[in-house]
C-alpha cells in the first residue's frame, strides 16, 4: 500500500538520478582502466590523449539531435535506447590499447549515445515534474554526476588492481543493463491527470508532436493534439537561451579543467601524492553533490513561499554560485598545502553546483515543451568548453614549464585558474542581464 501511494514522478526522478550516476561511473571508469592498460602497453601521451578525448567529440555532436529525437519520439524511449547502445558497446569491445581504430570507434559511439541522455532527461522531467518541484528534481538528477564521479574514483581503481582493466568495462555494462531493466519496467509517459495538472501550470506539456487531428489514447479517453513544430529560429536568436548557453559553457569549462588538471596540480604544483591524500581528493566532488541538492531545495523554497519570483530566484542562485566559485578559483594557486587546495577546490566546485539551480533549470522555465531541445543546444556549448578548456590548459602549462622550468611555482598555474574564474564573473553578468524565469515558448 505504501508503494502504491509513492508518487510516480518521484520514482522517475530517482531513476534519472541513478542514470546520471551510472553514466559518470562509466566515464571515470574508462579513464582509469584505459590509462592503466595504455601505460602497461607503453602507449605515448599523445595517443592516450586522442583516445580519451574521442568521447567528447561524439558527445558534442549528439546533443542537439538528442533533443530533437526526444522531442519527436519521447525522452523515455530515447533514454532507454542510449543506455542499451553504450552498455552493449562496453560489453562487446575489448580494452586493447594497441587496437586504436576499434577504441576510437567505440568511444565515439559511447559519446554519441550518452549525448542523448541529458536532453532526454530534461524532456522527461518537463512532462512529469510540476513547477514547485522542478529545481530540486533537476538538482537531484544532475547531482548523480558528481556522486558517480566520486564513487568511480574511490571504487574502480581497486577493481582494476584485483580483476584487471577489462573488468571495469564489464562492471559498467552490467550497471547499464540493470538500469535499463528498471527504466523499461517502471518508467511510463505521464497519465492524463498529470497532463491536466501540468497544463494548468504551463508545465509538462506533451512534448511529442503528432500529426494534425491524431487521437492519442490516454487514461481518461482520447484527446486531439495539434501539430507542433520546433521553433528553431526563435530558439537560436533568443537572448535568455543564450544566457543559458554562456553559463553552461563556463560551468563545464571550469568543471572539466578541474576534473582533468587538479590531480596534476596536486602532484606537480604542490608535490603531493594522490595516494597519500586518500579520501581528501574526493571531497570536491562530494561537495558538488551536496551543494547541487542544497541549491535545488533553496530555489523551490524561495519560489513556493513566494519569497522571490522565478526570475529573481534563478538570477540570485546563479550569481551567488558563480561569483563565489570565481573567488575560490582565482585564490587556488595561492594555497600551497593539501588542505588549502582541497578546501579551495571544494568551494569552487560546490558553488558551481549551487549555480546550476539557476541556469541549468532555466530550460524548463522558458521552454517546458522544448526543454530537451534547449538543453541540447546549451549542452553542446558545455561539451565544446570541455574540449577547449582541457586542451588550452595543456598548452598553458607547456608554456609555463618552458618559462619557469617546472610547474611547482604558483605563477605556473595562475592563468589556468584565472581564466575560468573570470569566465564565471562574465557569465553571471550575462545571466543577470538576459535571463528570465517566464515562459517564452508555447
Amino acid at each position: 500500500m505504501k508503494w502504491m501511494k509513492f508518487p510516480k514522478r518521484y520514482l522517475i526522478v530517482i531513476l534519472t538520478f541513478v542514470s546520471t550516476c551510472v553514466c559518470y561511473i562509466e566515464r571515470v571508469g574508462f579513464s582509469i582502466a584505459y590509462t592503466v592498460a595504455a601505460d602497461a602497453a607503453g602507449i605515448n601521451q599523445s595517443s592516450k590523449g586522442t583516445i580519451l578525448s574521442t568521447f567528447y567529440y561524439g558527445y558534442a555532436c549528439s546533443q542537439v539531435p538528442g533533443g530533437w529525437a526526444a522531442q519527436k519520439i519521447g525522452g523515455r524511449r530515447v533514454l532507454l535506447l542510449s543506455f542499451v547502445i553504450w552498455s552493449s558497446t562496453c560489453f562487446l569491445v575489448p580494452l586493447d590499447p594497441n587496437r586504436v581504430t576499434i577504441l576510437v570507434i567505440a568511444r565515439l559511439l559511447v559519446g554519441v549515445a550518452q549525448g542523448f541522455i541529458f536532453p532526454s532527461i530534461h524532456t522527461v522531467l518537463a512532462q512529469w515534474v510540476p513547477p514547485h518541484e522542478r529545481s530540486r528534481s533537476v538538482s537531484l538528477t544532475t547531482s548523480g554526476m558528481y556522486l558517480g564521479a566520486a564513487m568511480g574514483m574511490l571504487v574502480l581503481p581497486s577493481l582494476v588492481k584485483f580483476r584487471g582493466p577489462q573488468s571495469v568495462f564489464l562492471a559498467e555494462a552490467a550497471l547499464g543493463v540493470m538500469w535499463s531493466f528498471l527504466w523499461y519496467k517502471y518508467a511510463t509517459d505521464p497519465p492524463r491527470s498529470e497532463h491536466q495538472k501540468a497544463t494548468g501550470t504551463s508545465f509538462g506539456d506533451s512534448s511529442l508532436p503528432t500529426k494534425a487531428g491524431q487521437k492519442i489514447k490516454m487514461e481518461n479517453g482520447p484527446a486531439t493534439i495539434r501539430t507542433s513544430k520546433i521553433p528553431w529560429k526563435r530558439i537560436l536568436v533568443c537572448g535568455p537561451v543564450w544566457a543559458i548557453v554562456v553559463n553552461n559553457f563556463t560551468f563545464h569549462y571550469a568543471l572539466y579543467v578541474l576534473m582533468n588538471w587538479l590531480p596534476t596540480y596536486f602532484e606537480l604544483g604542490l608535490q603531493l601524492s594522490l595516494q597519500e591524500m586518500g579520501f581528501a581528493k574526493m571531497l570536491p566532488y562530494f561537495n558538488m553533490f551536496i551543494f547541487s541538492n542544497i541549491g535545488g531545495v533553496v530555489a523551490d523554497h524561495l519560489i513556493t513561499k513566494r519569497i522571490m519570483s522565478v526570475t529573481k530566484t534563478r538570477k540570485f542562485l546563479n550569481t551567488v554560485g558563480f561569483i563565489f566559485s570565481s573567488l575560490a578559483l582565482m585564490a587556488l594557486p595561492i594555497f600551497r598545502t593539501s588542505g588549502g587546495a582541497v578546501f579551495c577546490s571544494s568551494v569552487a566546485l560546490g558553488f558551481l553546483a549551487l549555480g546550476r539551480a539557476g541556469f541549468a533549470v532555466n530550460h524548463m522555465d522558458i521552454a517546458p515543451k522544448y526543454a530537451g531541445i534547449v538543453m541540447g543546444v546549451s549542452n553542446t556549448a558545455g561539451t565544446l568548453a570541455g574540449i577547449i578548456g582541457v586542451d588550452m590548459t595543456g598548452k598553458l602549462l607547456e608554456a609555463a614549464q618552458a618559462e619557469y622550468s617546472d610547474l611547482s611555482s604558483p605563477e605556473s598555474w595562475r592563468a589556468v585558474f584565472f581564466i575560468p574564474g573570470l569566465l564565471c564573473v562574465f557569465s553571471s553578468f550575462i545571466f543577470l542581464l538576459f535571463s528570465t524565469g517566464e515562459r517564452i515558448f508555447d
